[in-house]
């Protein structure tokens, strides 16, 4: 049960990760509660995960998940660029959470 908490963490940093830039440098209250809320709430669930997941597999998981999905995000959303460097480096943390969860 935790690990699908873990995820939902992760997920949770990842609409936090999008919502950091229309508080266009915390100048704007709404968009600030908004970003500061997905903060806490993403915590919170990351704090619950790490009840039976080891803190640094845990940890290492929640942040990969954000990673991952806020570089996504950014592509199809922003039009990021999206290199071959970049996708590797993507497989890379997909990879190092899947030996993360598979170590645990």
């Amino acid at each position: 049960m935790n690990w699908l908490v873990l995820m939902l963490a992760g997920l949770v940093e990842v609409a936090w990760s999008q919502s950091i830039k229309p508080t266009q440098n915390f100048t704007r209250p709404i968009p600030t509660v908004i970003s500061l809320l997905l903060m806490a709430l993403a915590v919170w669930l990351l704090s619950i995960a790490m009840n039976t997941i080891p803190v640094g597999t845990a940890y290492a998981v929640f942040t990969g998940i954000g990673a991952v999905g806020a570089i996504a995000l950014g592509v199809v959303l922003d039009g990021d660029p999206l290199s071959w460097l970049r996708i590797g480096a993507l497989g890379l943390i997909v990879g190092g959470i899947v030996l993360a969860r598979a170590a645990s």
